[in-house]
Order: structure tokens, then sequence, then C-alpha cells
């Protein structure tokens, strides 16, 4: 395995192409950790399909068939985190989960309904809620020396009579915490007492360093009439520039909801993308244990660095994810740190504060980088911290 490792890898030059977000948003001094994207090449068999497709000389660039080779390899690769015995249409085409996220808004809620989460969360949950008219309820979670764990309480304060939605991340972004399932029958039976739809992102589900995911939809079957389940690629497969994504659900009634809300305005995935996710669902197995390889030897690189030079930070290291959730409160500048971290350390983080009203303080790192940048980071952030 280590010897795969280096094909992955890429100078910091090629970080800086002229279109690459993560590295040309701050000053060329400044190491960026943030927005989650991946430093490594992407799989070999999907550059190459891409390429395939674009020199075949067969123009099959017009409109298409919805996902023609998609759909029944991603059957199968659902099967494999326990969401089975999907009905015919149960698999729809989205450009990307953020999409899905907001129409799971529109379709399942009406103007001032409440939407339940849980907080820290990943922002476009928060802008989903907020931009058309609905009511955040959050449930924080906590924090302890068990790591991160769900309030029960605190969620069920945060059901009324108004909440229709309750909208799941599993696994957990920016905590990185892959729900027992024990949790997850736990979180099934709130669902099903309160009578809640629910909205499901699971994007990170191949990203586990705890094993084989398991669907939240799974754990009982009275879910699959109440549950829409959101996967993609671009996390696994570091594509983000390639958006497509799917809803899935038992229920066509609900994945009509979506469509009948976000009609004419959805927008569908590129032939490029349905090119891209074939490649890496038929061939991209092999490139994704070499990036699990480095993103697990990422983590506990940080994790005994933090827990060596800045053991004051308070820190649970991720179960799945590239990303982590690193509570500085007890810094003097924790009312600014992220931009104390830009301009002092010449590191960029995501703000805690964009994960929820509670969590000034925090800051998001994206360690899927080489062990080079990650050691250069880490670093600068302990001079500045200390």
């Amino acid at each position: 395995m280590s010897a795969e490792l280096p094909a992955i890898l890429l100078p910091e030059a090629s970080l800086r192409h002229p279109e690459s977000t993560k590295w040309l948003k701050y000053p060329a001094d400044v190491l960026p950790l943030w927005v989650a994207d991946m430093d490594y090449a992407v799989a070999p068999v999907i550059t190459a399909a891409l390429r395939e497709r674009a020199s075949s000389g067969l123009g099959y660039f017009q409109y298409l068939q919805p996902e023609p080779g998609v759909s029944a390899l991603l059957r199968e690769k659902l099967a494999t985190q326990s969401i089975t015995e999907l009905p015919e249409g149960g698999i729809r085409s989205l450009p990307g989960v953020v999409p899905g996220l907001y129409a799971s808004v529109l379709g399942l809620t009406s103007p001032g309904d409440e939407v339940i989460s849980m907080t820290p969360i990943y922002p476009p949950f928060m802008s989903a809620i907020a931009d058309y008219g609905r009511h955040l309820r959050a449930a924080e979670l906590v924090h302890g020396e068990a790591g991160w764990q769900i309030d029960w309480e605190a969620l069920e304060a945060a059901v009324t009579p108004g909440t229709r939605l309750l909208m799941l991340c599993h696994p957990h972004n920016p905590t990185g915490r892959v729900w027992t399932q024990a949790e997850l029958a736990r979180l099934a039976e709130f669902v099903l007492r309160h009578r809640l739809w629910v909205v499901s992102d699971e994007l990170h589900a191949d990203l586990s360093f705890q094993g084989a995911h398991q669907a939240f939809v799974s754990v009982n079957p009275a879910l699959r009439e109440r549950t829409v389940t959101l996967t993609g690629p671009c996390k696994t497969y570091n594509t983000a520039g390639l958006g497509i994504g799917a809803a899935v659900s038992h229920n066509l009634e609900l994945l009509d909801r979506l469509a009948r809300a976000s009609v004419g305005v959805m927008g569908s995935a590129s032939a490029m993308s349905m090119t891209m996710w074939i490649a890496a669902l038929t061939g991209g197995a092999q490139w994704l244990e070499t990036v699990m390889a480095q993103l697990l030897a990422n983590r506990d690189l940080l994790t005994r660095r933090l827990r060596a030079e800045l053991p004051w930070v308070r820190y649970s290291p991720p179960e799945a994810t590239y990303l982590a959730f690193l509570d500085l409160r007890a810094h003097p500048r924790a009312a600014d740190i992220q931009a104390f971290l830009l301009s002092e350390a010449k590191v960029a983080l995501n703000d805690g504060l964009t994960f929820g009203p509670g969590y000034q303080g925090f800051v998001r790192l994206n360690f899927a980088t080489s062990p080079e940048i990650l050691n250069e980071a880490i670093a600068r952030l302990v001079t500045a911290l200390s």
C-alpha cells in the first residue's frame, strides 16, 4: 500500500492552478486547509474515461437519457450500505447534493414550517432552511470525553407541532462522527414517533474509517416511507467540479415532491459527470483504498501533534471524512480565531461560526493534503496559538 501513495500526491505548483477555489482564494503565502477538496490526483480510471468520451468522435453530448449507466451501478453500491429493494424510479439524478438539500426543504415542508437539524452542521443545511422561509430548530450536539454525542433531551425539546422535517448528516460534517447502530435506531424511533420526514445527507459514506457504512433508512423498515437519502461521488473521488448526485427513496411520492418543487430550476447532471461516476463505481476501488490509507495517516498525524504540542485544544479525531473540528475557545483570540490564524499563522481554515451560532471559536481543518503540507500547517498553527 505505501508504495502506491506517492501516485496520488500532487506538487504544490500543480495545486495552485488558475481555477482552484481552494488554493487561489487566499494569498500565495497562505496554506489552504479549508474547503472540502482533496489535494490528490483524480483516479486514473476517471481521467481515462473522460478523455475517451471527449475524443471518441461519437459526439454524444446531446440530450441524454437520465443516468443510463449510473442507476444500475448505484443500486449495487447502495446495497453494500444496506439500501435494498428500491423500486423502479427510486433513484433520481441531481446536479449535486446541495441542490438536493434545497429541493428537500422545498418539497417536504411549507413556508413557516420548522426543520430540525443537529448543530454544528454543514452550512447549506441552515441556508436551505432560511432561504425559503422555514425555521431552524437546532439541537446542539454535546462534546465531551466520549467525543461528539447526540443530545437526546435537546432533540426532544426542539420538536413542536410545527416541525415537519429532520435534516440528518451521516457521516457528520463537520465533526466526523459516524452514528452507531444504536444511535440510528434511537433516532429512527424519534422520527417515527413525531411523524417527521427525513433527508439524510450521506455524501461522505465512503470516507469512513469505521468500516462499511450503514444508511440511516436501513435501521427500521418504517423509515422507507419517510426518508430521502442523498448521495454523490464528489467527496469520495475528489470531483466537485463535475457536479452530480442522486436522491434515493423507497417512497416515489417523496421524490416526486422534490422534483415538483424544483421544476425548471434544478438542472441536470452533465454527460461528463455521468461518465466520471460510472468510471468511479466500476474502477475506482484501488485508488480509493490508497486515498483512505493516506487520510488515516494524516488524521493520526494531526491527532498526535495536537495532543503533544497543543494539548489544550479540544478535538475528537473524526471517524469519517477528512475534516477535523477544533475547539479553540480557550484562546484569547477566540472571538476572531479564523481571521487571527489567517493573519498570524498564514493558514486558512473554515470559521466555526458558519456551522451554527454557538460555534465561534471553533475552526474546521481539512487534512486531505500531503504530509509535508499538513506538517507545515500544524507547525504554523502551533507557533501562532502558543
